[in-house]
């Protein structure tokens, strides 16, 4: 008989965590699993990736209610007599928004379960799939003999609440992370349940992304000759500290070299992004693409892959540069090393525009360095298809 699983996560729109599930979902053996999947919002760039044996579950009718505008919403509460789910979200559009940061976010989650009904099937596994709302629903609303949650980032540098998700860890049967050094960070913050905390890598696909590069052979770049192409990808967000990558580009480009660097990414930083870009006088120098359903063959015309993190968990786009042959200069964030091992296969280098400009540079300027990092990647077992073996014995 199959294994019914529930995976929850709040959309599929653009983002490390939501490629990793469909990747995931499309390795997955369906002669022994039967998978559903609850979204918040039916709605993203990878909505059209989903294996067809995936089944999304609706969405209550009082959640469509909740997450129409906020002056709609309480109107339909009021007028259908449910004050006190009219109450409760006004109190998460106060709470949500006082500050944007992680620790409202999971405050908010009080008022966000009032309009939630627990899920009516029992699964043999649930999965919450990213950290905070996915993992709170898989406790509070979902019946399942497994629980597993996920969390894809350097807990610390989140600015989370421990004791908020103490409760909710406590409840489930495993936490899994994307690195060894996510891994470590949650030990320190949750000693009592490092039994339960293993590692599993995002999961890629080499085969696939070859195949899904090759798929635009023309020119996407219109390149003059001499210029290099840098790419970066990302949500335009503070954490990928875009600015240090835009001054970056200014500096290369007034010590003569002739760059042009692109960013494939949607955030709320795109009005602050494209001010300082106009500012800086790199008006389709430094070109932010916006989202790409396939950002595989921009990624394998790139000359070179950089990434200006300030902290991440563990980068899909920086294994996704690997698979392809890119050589990479990526920014001294703490899980850095979990994916570059400095002057064998990239750079590593500081978080300012100057050491940022400084390794491009580096590259630019040594064929036979480039060379030698493609060379070390394209002979390093970069798939982590075996880490669904690894999800099997969590699955069992």
């Amino acid at each position: 008989m199959k294994k019914k699983l529930l995976f929850i996560i709040p959309s599929l729109s653009a983002g490390g965590g939501e490629k990793s599930l469909v990747t995931l979902l499309s390795q997955l053996d369906y002669s022994r699993y039967e998978v559903d999947l609850f979204l918040l919002h039916h709605e993203g760039l990878f909505m059209d990736f989903l294996p067809r044996e995936v089944r999304v579950l609706p969405l209550p009718e009082t959640y469509r209610s909740f997450a129409r505008p906020l002056p709609e919403s309480m109107l339909r509460f009021v007028k259908s007599g449910r004050f006190s789910l009219a109450a409760q979200r006004l109190l998460f559009a106060f709470g949500s928004r006082s500050g944007g940061t992680s620790r409202s976010e999971q405050r908010s989650w009080r008022h966000m379960a009032r309009f939630l009904p627990a899920l009516p099937e029992t699964y043999d596994v649930a999965v919450g799939f990213l950290e905070k709302t996915s993992n709170y629903f898989c406790v509070d609303k979902v019946r399942a003999r497994k629980k597993i949650g996920w969390v894809h980032i350097d807990y610390d540098k989140h600015g989370m609440d421990a004791a908020f998700d103490l409760p909710y860890f406590q409840k489930l049967d495993h936490i899994v992370t994307v690195s060894e050094e996510c891994a470590e960070i949650l030990r320190r913050n949750f000693p009592e349940e490092s039994a339960k905390i293993d590692v599993v890598y995002n999961i890629v696909s080499p085969a696939m992304i070859a195949r899904m590069a090759e798929e635009a052979p023309v020119d996407l770049y219109n390149r003059v000759e001499g210029e290099t192409i840098i790419l970066s990808i990302g949500r335009l967000h503070a954490q990928k500290a875009f600015e240090t990558a835009i001054a970056a580009c200014r500096r290369l480009l007034d010590k003569g070299h002739s760059v042009r660097w692109y960013v494939i990414g949607e955030g709320e930083e795109r009005g602050k992004l494209t001010e300082l870009i106009a500012k800086s006088g790199l008006n389709g120098r430094f070109i932010l693409l916006g989202l790409k359903a396939n950002p595989y063959p921009y990624l394998k015309q790139a000359d070179l892959y950089v990434q200006t993190s300030r902290y991440e968990g563990k980068s899909i786009a920086i294994d996704e540069a690997k698979i392809l042959g890119k050589p990479i200069v990526v920014t001294n964030f703490s899980t850095a090393a979990d994916q570059i091992r400095h002057e064998s296969d990239g750079l590593i280098v500081g978080m300012s525009p100057e050491a940022v400009a400084g390794g491009i540079e580096e590259l630019m300027g040594s064929p036979g360095l480039r060379r030698r990092f493609s060379d070390q990647l394209a002979a390093s077992p970069l798939g982590t298809e075996a880490e669904m073996e690894k999800l099997d014995r969590l699955f069992a």
